[in-house]
């Protein structure tokens, strides 16, 4: 059977077909510039005058102490610190003390027109009196019963009387001292002088400076609620390091700190003493106490500070010189190893903690290899080429 030859038409129609699929397979062909692109760097080969100018480093297992770097916040030394409570109720009269200033354990911040203070007194004097006179009772009878004045139950009576109010004299003075009496007032009291007024007074309870004045005159105090003053001993404080959980192996008690702020010249000394068992969900970093030497005052309370905790433990790596590493158009970090025949072959690493002028490298080379420190620029440029 013979064929037809097809309508001409038709011929070129299949012709056109063909050309659209086949054009996206030629678009696919690799490049000869792609290719040269994905090719691996070729190692370098200098000349025995170039050599000279360059400077190896023998890469070595080494051992050395991290230095972790973390921001901080300045806190008072709550050893040391107390919010001051007014122990009694009533008025302000006069407010003794300013903010900054220094303070002895004891010395009085201010003084306060109270019911309470001055019922506690009363209370004290007549448990006073009252004591005295039962005792005294006690003693008469006790003398009386060897002569049959009073019977033996009346004189063991007269002996509790005179117990039960030592007792109560003895709580009313725990209450009185309680509340800051002091010395002077508690003799007269107890020499049966007339006491004619009697403030209540707010004393501090430890030594050091006034940094917070909570009251003023004419205000009214609720005993043990109202916050009067805060009294801190500045000389020590507490800075709160906020440490990386990458960065918590290396932190442990007693390790060296040095604290930074822009506030002052110079970096305060402290120690770690404590590291937090949370870990914060919001930043994952753990808080570490650092107790920092305050001598002049300068670091104040949320003060955001540097903090370098220097680990006494000791970490092994490969450490090779920061000016070995280079960057490469990708920015990953590679070095320049000498090669057996002379040459200088580009290696990529895996950088890891920076000590001083030299990288820890997690991997990449090994114990052993030389790498190039000063010229590695200009070895680059002749791989270029």
């Amino acid at each position: 059977m013979q064929t037809r030859p097809l309508p001409r038409a038709r011929t070129r129609a299949l012709a056109l077909l063909a050309a659209i699929c086949l054009a996206p397979l030629a678009g696919c062909a690799p490049k000869p510039d792609a290719q040269a692109a994905v090719a691996p760097a070729r190692n370098v080969t200098l000349t025995a005058d170039q050599v000279k100018h360059i400077a190896l480093f023998t890469v070595a297992d080494a051992r050395f102490r991290k230095t972790v770097e973390a921001s901080g916040v300045v806190d008072f030394d709550n050893d040391q610190a107390t919010s001051v409570l007014a122990p009694f109720s009533g008025p302000v009269t006069r407010v003794l003390v300013n903010p900054g200033q220094q303070v002895r354990a004891g010395d009085t911040l201010a003084l306060v027109e109270s019911p309470d203070f001055a019922a506690a007194i009363s209370a004290y004097a007549k448990a006073l009196a009252t004591a005295k006179t039962a005792r005294h009772v006690a003693e008469m009878d006790k003398d009386l019963v060897q002569h049959n004045g009073v019977s033996e139950r009346e004189a063991q009576q007269a002996q509790t009387d005179a117990v039960n109010a030592e007792a109560d004299r003895d709580a009313a003075l725990q209450g009185l001292l309680a509340l800051n009496l002091d010395p002077q007032t508690l003799r007269d009291i107890q020499q049966g002088r007339q006491l004619t007024h009697a403030e209540g007074k707010i004393r501090a309870p430890i030594a050091g400076t006034v940094v917070e004045k909570l009251i003023t005159p004419g205000q009214l105090l609720q005993a043990g609620t109202t916050p009067a003053f805060t009294v801190a001993n500045l000389s020590k404080v507490w800075v709160m390091a906020q440490i990386p959980e990458s960065d918590l192996a290396s932190v442990s008690l007693g390790d060296v700190a040095q604290v930074e702020t822009n506030a002052g010249p110079g970096a305060y000394s402290g120690i770690v003493s404590n590291i937090s068992a949370l870990v914060n969900p919001d930043t994952r970093a753990v808080l570490a106490r650092v107790v920092v030497d305050n001598p002049s005052g300068a670091l104040k309370k949320q003060m955001y500070v540097r903090v370098k905790i220097r680990s006494r433990q000791e970490t092994a790596g490969l450490l090779v010189p920061v000016s070995a590493v280079l960057r490469d158009d990708e920015n990953l970090p590679f070095v320049y190893t000498a090669q057996p025949g002379g040459g200088f072959a580009r290696q990529h690493v895996t950088l890891g903690y920076r000590t001083g002028d030299q990288y820890q490298i997690a991997a990449g080379v090994r114990a052993g290899d030389r790498v190039v420190t000063d010229g590695g620029i200009f070895v680059q440029f002749m791989q270029s080429q």
